[in-house]
């Protein structure tokens, strides 16, 4: 664990350090912001930053941001300084520690910060094959390429052989090829110099050099544009790299990991993909299974996450029933993982009080149940979890402002707004069917059997309106049910927590009244 404290926070730098490091931690330190940047620039290995709040935190994170450097912010000031609290967490700060620091807090940071959230929880017989292989090959230097659908866990398939492998460690670099625009990745994997493109203010060490000696994970390479990846090869074969605007080839020793939801080879036939390129990747391939293919993951990863975002939410820990389980299986997943882990974030929301009811599993999208999910018998006990090959995950108590502001919903399939389902939803007579627009909550389960279409009237409210607008009233009215909480509204939209709060600063800039936190949450 690194830590960079930017500042002197009031004086209490140093009993911030000790306890820091008391917990495990090595500690940077850093008088200014300007200084901060360059230290993370340079490329060292960072996983928190420390930022005393009054140095300018906004510019500080608006330029971290700008550089694509994702490294969690906390903001650190004298207790009594509401507005400089505040002002930190509007600007993106994930968290506020007051000031003189105190162990346990800083100690739930650090915890929430380290938390594996790469946890590999798994029962079923194929998936514990797929592991089984990847422990073998990850002592290797070769490079891997890990395929499966959206949501199956490729990355943390990959962090596993990271932890497998002889440089565990050291650093491991992770870039989503998929969401930096194609004029930038190049800066991003290789570097550049100061003043090698307009904006580059200074040397900025890239990816590669980042992950020297360790492994670099190129996450959806197939989104990567041609051009860049016969450069690319080049970096893999001679395991040099040229900064862009640098003079000469700088040495480095990486172990590449990528994964691709698509099929590489039609890619390579279809020529969006090099062929030279995918051989050099695909020396050893892990095909990860979707889960409706590991049907025996589903109970156990659904308590793994009942568990989770109870103490996310601090809501008790209630069983799940029979028929909810049984619910769980029939459903298509088409999301995976992902998908089951927001699915079961959103029933922990809405549950009643004694046990998770199949009224609160809430599913999206063409076979969300399957006729007879309420008559299902009960499924039998299922057996203690196989341990997996990898260290069981720990699940410490930390203080619940810790543990929500780092809880990670992976929220792709999150926008269902809750309405209680109906006793005994009648089955669909049509498993394809145009979703409503989710403006308005919509009990798919209780679809009527003369239509194959959500009801037009609940689009037909829409016409006339801009996208922009519903979105807005959306994002309002979600914040409006989680009483402020911007946490469980950006885990219910589906959307980041920084997302959510530079749509908020965009709407209260415009005038509007913008929904305030609850009990002092964010």
């Amino acid at each position: 664990m690194q830590v960079l404290i930017v500042g002197g926070l009031g004086g209490q730098i140093g009993a911030a350090s000790k306890i820091a490091m008391a917990r495990g931690a090595t500690v940077q330190l850093a008088e200014s912001v300007t200084t901060s940047l360059n230290i993370l620039r340079a490329g060292n290995r960072i996983d928190l930053v420390m930022a005393d709040i009054t140095l300018d935190v906004a510019a500080l994170i608006e330029a971290m941001h700008r550089e694509r450097i994702n490294v969690p912010v906390v903001a650190c000031g004298i207790g009594n300084d509401v507005n400089g609290a505040v002002n930190a967490i509007k600007a993106g700060a994930q968290e506020f520690i007051p000031l003189p620091p105190e162990a346990d807090l800083i100690a739930a940071i650090l915890e929430a910060v380290t938390e594996e959230s790469h946890a590999l929880i798994h029962r079923d017989a194929r998936m514990a094959e797929t592991l089984r292989l990847a422990e073998q090959v990850a002592k290797s230097s070769a490079s891997i390429l890990i395929t499966g659908e959206s949501g199956t866990g490729k990355e943390i398939i990959s962090r596993f052989v990271h932890r497998k492998s002889n440089r565990a460690d050291k650093p491991f670099v992770a870039v989503n090829c998929a969401a930096i625009p194609d004029n930038l990745l190049e800066s991003e994997l290789f570097g550049h110099e100061k003043g090698a493109f307009t904006g580059a203010q200074a040397r900025r060490i890239g990816k590669f050099e980042e992950a020297n000696n360790g492994t670099l994970l190129l996450d959806e390479i197939s989104e990567m544009d041609v051009r860049l990846q016969a450069k690319l090869l080049r970096a893999i074969q001679e395991k040099e790299i040229d900064r862009l605007g640098g003079k000469s080839p700088v040495k480095v020793d990486v172990r590449i990991l990528a994964t691709s939801n698509r099929n590489l080879e039609a890619e390579v036939n279809a020529g969006n993909f090099r062929e030279d390129l995918y051989f050099r990747l695909n020396v050893v391939n892990l095909d990860i299974p979707s889960l409706r293919e590991r049907p025996d993951d589903i109970p156990v990863l659904a308590e793994f996450f009942v568990k989770k975002y109870s103490e996310a939410n601090d809501v008790p820990i209630r069983p799940i029933s029979p028929l909810a389980i049984a619910r769980l299986r029939s459903h298509h997943w088409r999301g995976n993982v992902r998908e089951l882990e927001n699915t079961m974030h959103r029933a922990v929301l809405i549950a009643g009080p004694t046990e998770i009811g199949p009224e609160a599993i809430m599913l999206s999208g063409a076979g969300s149940s399957e006729p007879g999910w309420q008559s299902a018998p009960a499924p039998e006990a299922a057996p203690a979890p196989t341990s997996a090959p990898v260290p069981s995950q720990p699940a410490p108590s930390t203080p619940s402002r810790a543990s929500s502001a780092y809880a990670n919903a992976n929220a792709a399939y999150g926008g269902a707004a809750y309405r209680p389902v109906p006793p005994a939803p009648q089955p669909h007579h049509h498993e394809d069917y145009a979703s409503p627009c989710p403006a308005e909550p919509v009990d798919h389960d209780a679809g009527s059997t003369d239509q194959t279409y959500g009801d037009s009237s609940v689009t037909a409210a829409l016409v006339g309106r801009t996208v922009a607008d519903v979105e807005r009233d959306l994002i309002i009215d979600t914040l409006k049910h989680c009483f402020g909480n911007r946490t469980h509204a950006a885990n219910i939209l589906g959307i980041s927590i920084r997302t959510l709060r530079n749509k908020l600063r965009q709407y209260t800039d415009e005038g509007l009244a913008v929904p305030q936190p609850g009990n002092g949450q964010d």
